[in-house]
């Protein structure tokens, strides 16, 4: 595998996951600490989990200072230009999708090239596109979005398995394989958000006569 790609990738996911979360940090009324904690755990945390699961330790977080840099300069550039940026436009979920899908794309490769099983690669996809929103959704005192979006993890499932299925019955290339799958991963999501897609959610007893 390339380093260089993998190194891309999981720079790129830190820098979309740290906007995110500086940006909930600024709608939330944090001073610029508050923000660039929030940047930093949100775009670091998705990897480190990532990491510990699959035994890659140190993780990538604590061996490269680009990781905490990249999340401090894009908390700093989103406190500057938050008069004039945030509040305006939907960047939490459409920079929360494109971080999902690098994310899933990424966490399934490390994973497979740490010679983890298929679920457990899916897993890892999974946990490494939610770890960040996750922290991000808890500092806020919200009901993290993995819980509440439906076309959320499950557009990072659904790319992580077509990933594996790409990988074990197609001639791409590794880096075809990443870049397919980030973007499946985040269209998916982005159409899940716009068009609502819902997946059945279970009737109570006595739900129905309450309507």
């Amino acid at each position: 595998m390339d380093s260089n790609i993998i190194l891309f990738f999981d720079l790129f996911g830190t820098m979309i996951f740290a906007i995110t979360g500086a940006v909930k940090g600024i709608r939330n009324r944090l001073d610029l600490l508050g923000v660039l904690f929030f940047a930093v755990t949100v775009g670091c945390g998705g990897g480190m989990l990532r990491d510990a699961l699959i035994g890659s330790t140190p993780v990538a977080a604590f061996n490269d200072y680009r990781y905490f840099l990249i999340c401090i300069i894009a908390g700093l550039v989103c406190f500057i230009v938050a008069p004039v940026a945030i509040g305006r436009w939907a960047i939490i979920i459409y920079s929360d999708a494109v971080g999902l899908g690098v994310f899933t794309a990424l966490g399934v490769a490390k994973a497979a090239e740490m010679g983890v099983s298929i679920v457990g690669q899916i897993m890892s996809g999974m946990f490494t596109a939610v770890g960040g929103g996750i922290l991000r959704d808890v500092f806020s005192k919200e009901i993290p979005m993995v819980f509440t979006s439906d076309f959320y993890a499950t557009a990072s499932v659904l790319g992580a398995f077509m990933y594996v299925l790409l990988d074990r019955f197609s001639p791409l290339g590794y880096d075809a394989l990443l870049f397919i799958t980030a973007i499946f991963t985040t269209t998916l999501r982005i159409v899940g958000y716009r068009h609502r897609f819902k997946l059945p959610v279970a009737r109570l007893h006595g739900e129905e006569k309450r309507k």
